[in-house]
């Protein structure tokens, strides 16, 4: 069994994200080639962003810390800590609204 703060996580890739020329650090928490979930926490500065991009399949998006924006096509949701959604499957960007920590869970096609 393995076992992790996300929390200290957070706080970590936030140290590492402010520093960064993008704003922003990840952080595979589980996943890889050999299994079918990937998840992963990911922090942004505040007023840094994720590209509008595909979505990668099934996929949730857990707030850790802060305040983020999601947009899709014409919706849009906003969420802060312990909030979670679930990543509609069309074209996305999340944006950061304060420094901010997301763990994105994805189920990878094997």
């Amino acid at each position: 069994m393995e076992a992790i703060s996300l929390t200290a996580l957070a706080d970590e890739q936030l140290a590492v994200a402010r520093q960064a020329p993008a704003g922003r650090a990840s952080h595979t928490v589980h996943g890889g080639q050999e299994h079918a979930l990937r998840q992963t926490l990911v922090a942004l500065a505040a007023g840094q962003e994720l590209a509008e991009h595909n979505s990668p399949g099934e996929a949730t998006l857990h707030v850790v810390t802060g305040r983020v924006r999601l947009i899709a096509g014409d919706d849009a949701w906003e969420g802060g800590a312990g909030d979670h959604v679930t990543i509609p499957p069309l074209r996305h960007a999340l944006r950061a609204l304060e420094d901010s920590a997301v763990l994105l869970t994805v189920s990878m096609a094997r």
